[in-house]
């Protein structure tokens, strides 16, 4: 058996293509008993180079090393998850001995039904590890597409009525290009020698209506270059759909390491952003801006790229509407939040998740959270115990792989209310060091005043998204600059990248309750979400306690504590997280009462503890 097992381990962690290439051949065949045709699906190993024109959607190496069905956009599925000779190497190879004996005979039995039988059987051998199938394009609706109508004598008419205008001003100077994008056309003006690019700036409202547009956007001087940009809305827009975005190269490019697709910029290319690199957003805009489509959006590159076993998402949504579509998607680690006071307790478990994140990557002696689950992927979850372990009890979740946590806020401005102090803090904690723990932050707020994004968050937060505002003074809070206030809303964006004070206008993309719908039930489909109570545990409710037998205060869930650990005749402090939903530090405390008492004796390592004494009167 000693030959045969690394093997199958290694088919057990998910490194076998070939189960699931027949896994996808089963399907076409009960495809073909209907009478209809799918293509032959072309199996990929990690250790060869993918050809350009398959390159899946999202170049995915699982965590946990669980296989991953990668869908390209317009090809077959492509399947990126280990050796395809695994199987017949060792069906091949096995020795006599295993061919002979009984356990080398089940584990060869085991092997045979995960490469030759259904979805099932793979799933069975595979263990505990699911098999994630990455959304399909074809859930997002197409964008018809249509070249840009470029009205030659309608643009010339408007350049020769801007320099006309500008000229009663005492502006000189010439329009040197025009570029017609999807939704704006932006004329770049060269002023004459001695005019102050501050007196263009401050005549918009002029030429907005000169030209009979419903706003008109100066960028004086567009940067690194000498000439001043007048962006003007086109009087028929080009619609900017979703599909095209994720569907992009851009989208799939490996140097962004958490793409989200935003739109498209004036000139009508694809836009994407890594919020890895920002590492955390806020997103501001008026009611019908379009704000809550680019959560959306966003929410959906997400989910387009990454698996459950990648990415856990909290989701807080006091409105109750915007992000209830995503209600039961695997991706979650609690219910959509409504209420703001458990919102507040959510982005406080965040802060105690990133201080627990930073001890495990310091024992490891890794950089951050990818590198520490990279070592995982190398040493594998026994030897990572024993690294972190050092012969002591762990909490649940350690050892185990750190999944990507995005945290978004739908509207800010209600947690601001509730409970300012708490959020405000917590807030800037995560956004000052979270980024190496694999955390990130997305705040969103329709009323951006200085109540609600504070010197604070804004200085922490340094990417920033204005949709179109209400007044100058809520675009100075968001970008210390006006600008936002003249957009013309429906996804009309500036963006602020981080690291740079310039500011692009974007036009985000569109995605409909339809689509977002069916994204979100493709992934329900496939499982269900696996909640983590301890996160809403109200640290009030661990302080409150009663007086015991003896006069010492006890935990208010000792007597609990205790039923499950005469109901099992042993305990350990990461059963008690798990049986009773708490967080490590409060069943640590009862673990420690419950010694106190002569219910279980003194800690064994990473071992449970027997039951040793009789239950006590509480």
């Amino acid at each position: 058996m000693r030959s045969l097992a690394p093997r199958f381990q290694a088919l057990a962690r998910g490194t076998h293509a070939g189960a699931l290439a027949v896994l996808a051949r089963a399907r076409a065949r009960r495809g073909a008993a209907a009478g209809i045709q799918e293509p032959k699906v072309p199996v990929v190993t990690i250790s060869e180079p993918i050809p350009e024109d398959s390159t899946p959607l999202a170049p995915v190496i699982p965590l946990h090393g669980a296989p991953v069905i990668v869908d390209a956009p317009a090809e077959p599925s492509i399947v990126t998850s280990g050796t395809a000779h695994l199987t017949e190497e060792i069906l091949a190879n096995q020795t006599t001995e295993e061919k002979s004996g009984a356990k080398g005979s089940s584990l060869l039995n085991m092997v045979r039904k995960a490469v030759r039988s259904n979805e099932r059987a793979v799933k069975s051998a595979l263990g505990k590890q699911q098999l994630w199938q990455l959304p399909p394009t074809n859930l997002l609706r197409a964008t018809v597409h249509t070249e840009i109508q470029v009205n030659r004598e309608e643009v010339n008419a408007n350049a020769r009525l801007l320099q006309e205008k500008l000229k009663v001003f005492r502006v000189e100077g010439d329009v040197k290009e025009v570029k017609v994008g999807p939704v704006v056309t932006m004329y770049e003006f060269k002023p004459s020698a001695g005019v102050k690019v501050n007196t263009i700036a401050n005549l918009a409202d002029d030429l907005a209506l000169a030209l009979s547009a419903e706003s008109v956007r100066i960028v004086a001087p567009i940067p690194g270059r000498d000439v001043v940009g007048i962006e003007v809305p086109n009087k028929n827009r080009q619609a900017v759909g979703l599909k095209e975005i994720i569907g992009a190269d851009l989208f799939r490019s490996p140097k962004y390491q958490i793409p989200i697709a935003i739109g498209k910029d004036i000139l009508g290319a694809p836009f994407v952003a890594d919020l890895r690199s920002m590492p955390h957003l806020l997103v501001a805009g008026a009611t019908g801006s379009g704000k809550s489509v680019f959560v959306n959006a966003l929410v959906v590159s997400l989910l387009y790229r990454f698996t459950p076993d990648e990415l856990k998402l909290i989701l807080v949504d006091p409105k109750q509407l915007e992000l209830a579509p995503y209600s039961d998607i695997p991706h979650l680690l609690l219910p959509v939040v409504t209420d703001p006071k458990k919102a507040s307790l959510a982005i406080r478990w965040a802060v105690e998740e990133m201080e627990r994140r930073y001890r495990m990557i310091a024992k490891t002696g890794m950089r951050d959270a990818d590198g520490y689950n990279e070592k995982l992927r190398k040493i594998g979850p026994d030897a990572m115990r024993e690294l972190l372990s050092k012969g002591e009890e762990l909490p649940v979740g350690e050892a185990e792989s750190m999944p990507k946590l995005v945290i978004i806020i739908d509207e800010l401005a209600d947690l601001m209310m509730t409970a300012r102090q708490d959020v405000e803090n917590n807030i800037c904690r995560l956004a000052q060091k979270a980024r190496a723990a694999g955390i990130h932050l997305v705040l969103a707020t329709q009323r951006p005043s200085v109540d609600v994004v504070t010197g604070l968050i804004k200085a922490n937060l340094p990417t920033r998204i204005s949709f179109r505002l209400t007044s100058k003074n809520d675009s100075r809070t968001i970008f210390d600059t006006m600008g936002a206030e003249r957009l013309v809303g429906k996804g009309d964006m500036l963006f602020m990248p981080p690291g740079d004070s310039r500011l692009l206008r974007l036009h985000g993309a569109y995605v409909g309750e339809d689509e977002v719908e069916g994204i979100a039930g493709f992934w329900r489909e496939q499982g269900r979400p696996e909640f983590r109570e301890e996160i809403l545990a109200d640290p009030e409710d661990e302080l409150a306690g009663f007086e015991g037998a003896d006069g010492e205060i006890l935990d208010s869930r000792f007597g609990e504590a205790l039923d499950v650990a005469y109901a099992l005749g042993a305990v350990s402090t990461s059963l008690l997280q798990r049986k009773l939903a708490l967080g490590y530090t409060r069943a640590a405390r009862i673990m420690d009462m419950m010694e106190a008492k002569g219910v279980v004796g003194p800690g064994q390592g990473s071992k449970p503890r027997p039951v040793v004494g009789p239950r006590p009167q509480i």
